[in-house]
């Protein structure tokens, strides 16, 4: 048994109360856990309200839930009898566009259901920076962004009941990261100071607290990973857990890029990072047939000869393309010569091109998009969107690099986390210069770590020494301070880039040499 997690169920037959032995029901269990090898717990009023009944009616037989606060051991919950083989916990991402949620046997190890939905603060705008600013100064308006997160854990914790038949709402303790806006939104604190300068945030390190003050009906306690910056979160900090790259000797990058970029470069000896807006685009948005991975999303599409061919979530009929299908849109487009190296399209170089007047009343017609799947076209201006966004994916590790010294050869593993690190193509990627030019099997898709990260501390409490080394190690640039940023982003605007020696295998697939 994994006597490490960060939650323990401990079986106490405790002796009973008589005229030689009067001690309160508090100082029997106390002394009772002491004997076990458990010296400082704490139990609060709510568990202290149980004690009667349930101590006479369990005839002094009862299992406490127990989870470790980094200080103490906070007594969450008694039942009646020995249950102690019946120990899960719950792991949470909670991301700005959707949450998952796992219930987690802690004896195992074993996730015993998931679920996942979307977040239900969309409603305000899938724009994290909508959201800051209809609660900015607006005590009701964040009060309704606080209940809409604790709604949407409800309702995760309901999916995972129904699916296991367990009450997850017993669970001693659920672990969650999430970037620093939406830990500040869960916890009712207003974000508009992530977003404006100086950036000192109201909270980095919530740590652990009762459910229920936040209103989650969940018996036992919540922690919310650190975060190390107004942009770098406690989603990130539960990456380099998952991923263990604090840990190696070996330079690694962590990378996890959605509306906003973040990034982490080092090893056990150092962890430089930073983020950024990376733009709404590779998530679907300000592309006009642009959509989110959902049913009918192309994510996959390839050019053979004059013909497009995809793939489709759910293999339903295409109603749009998402960030992993503009990917390999763009790439196809470029390394077909349809678009050249400013993402312009080329004149005559598709049949499936589509053209307007150069000017008003003017016989000259110019390309304005093309189209890729019935009923869907891909604009000029949705491609100027989306080096916009590939621009500031590639910036981010350029300057990182440029900071320390470090080239794309001297980082052994890249990392990209996330959904739409999941699902892109690696050489769509490296193709239009979204990812640095280096052997395929360096790239390694790691899924949802900041969920893997909050699952793992369930079971080992020693990584929350671990959080803070990975504190202490983590350097933040603030990139946009960084004298050259601009030029940077502007070399990285071009396809793949302005210098196309920085991506030879690239300048060898559309020049043969």
């Amino acid at each position: 048994m994994n006597i490490n997690t960060l939650i323990r169920k401990i079986y106490l037959p405790l002796p009973l109360p008589t005229e030689t032995d009067s001690r309160s029901d508090c100082r029997r269990i106390l002394d009772t856990l002491a004997e076990q090898g458990f010296d400082s717990v704490q139990i609060p009023l709510a568990v202290r309200q149980q004690l009667y009944p349930l101590l006479p009616q369990s005839g002094y037989r009862v299992t406490a839930s127990l989870c470790f606060d980094g200080t103490f051991w906070q007594l969450t919950g008694l039942e009646a009898g020995d249950t102690t083989s019946a120990l899960y916990g719950l792991a949470t991402d909670l991301g700005s566009t959707s949450v998952a949620m796992e219930l987690v046997d802690l004896s195992s190890g074993q996730v015993l259901a998931s679920a996942s939905s979307y977040q239900k603060q969309i409603a305000h705008g899938e724009d994290i920076l909508n959201r800051i600013f209809y609660a900015k100064d607006q005590p009701e308006h964040l009060q309704e962004l606080q209940q809409e997160a604790v709604d949407t854990l409800e309702e995760l914790m309901d999916q995972l009941t129904a699916a296991s038949g367990i009450d997850v709402r017993n669970c001693a303790c659920m672990t969650l990261a999430g970037n620093t806006t939406m830990t500040h939104f869960l916890l009712g604190l207003d974000a508009f100071c992530v977003f404006s300068s100086p950036y000192a945030v109201h909270v980095d390190t919530p740590g652990f607290f009762f459910a229920k003050e936040i209103g989650l009906t969940l018996h036992g306690l919540l922690f919310c990973f650190p975060s190390r910056a107004n942009y770098l979160g406690g989603d990130i900090i539960s990456g380099m857990i998952a991923t263990e790259l604090y840990k190696k000797e070996s330079i690694s990058a962590f990378f996890d890029i959605g509306t906003n970029g973040e990034l982490v470069i080092g090893n056990r000896d150092f962890l430089i990072c930073g983020a950024g807006a990376a733009g709404p685009a590779l998530e679907g948005g300000s592309v006009t047939t642009g959509m989110r991975a959902s049913d009918g999303a192309i994510d996959s599409i390839r050019l053979s000869g004059d013909d497009f061919s995809y793939t489709t979530i759910g293999e339903k009929p295409p109603i749009g393309i998402c960030g992993s299908g503009i990917t390999d849109l763009m790439a196809e487009l470029f390394l077909h010569g349809i678009v050249d190296i400013r993402g312009q399209f080329v004149e005559n170089s598709s049949p499936h091109l589509i053209y307007k007047e150069k000017a008003a009343g003017s016989a000259n017609k110019v390309p304005e998009g093309i189209t890729y799947a019935p009923g869907l076209v891909f604009y000029q201006k949705d491609i100027h969107e989306f080096l916009r966004t590939k621009a500031a994916a590639y910036t981010m590790m350029a300057v990182l690099m440029e900071q320390t010294g470090i080239t794309a050869e001297d980082i052994s593993d890249y990392y990209m986390a996330g959904a739409f690190g999941a699902h892109i193509n690696k050489h769509s990627a490296v193709s239009i210069g979204m990812y640095p030019d280096v052997t395929y099997d360096r790239i390694h898709t790691v899924g949802n770590t900041s969920l893997k990260g909050a699952r793992m501390l369930l079971l080992d409490r020693a990584l929350l020494d671990d959080l803070h080394t990975i504190l202490e190690k983590m350097e933040y640039v603030q990139l946009g301070s960084v004298g050259n940023f601009l030029e940077i982003m502007e070399a990285a605007s071009y396809l793949p880039h302005i210098d196309i020696e920085r991506f030879p295998s690239v300048k060898k697939e559309i020049l043969g040499a």
